[in-house]
């Protein structure tokens, strides 16, 4: 049996983005911060977070959904 392979993103890597942004797989892979998108992207709770950015992934850590709302964002699983 396969197991689901996800997109391994960390919070620090959302920083790229600009404040206000709506990031998702496709917006990820437009930036290079992943190569390809596998079953989904979850994000990690590694590093910092300071933008307010609306997440779309798979799969969040609870710290990484905390960092994200933390600073007004919304982690929302899709």
């Amino acid at each position: 049996m396969f197991g689901t392979e996800y997109a391994e993103v960390n919070v620090e890597r959302l920083e790229a983005f600009e404040d206000g942004a709506v990031v998702d797989a496709k917006a990820l892979l437009e930036a290079r911060i992943i190569r390809k998108e596998l079953d989904g992207v979850k994000i990690l709770g590694t590093g910092e977070l300071t933008k307010k950015l609306t997440v779309k992934a798979a799969k969040f850590t609870a710290s990484a959904k905390e960092k994200i709302e933390a600073v007004g964002g919304k982690a929302e699983v899709i």
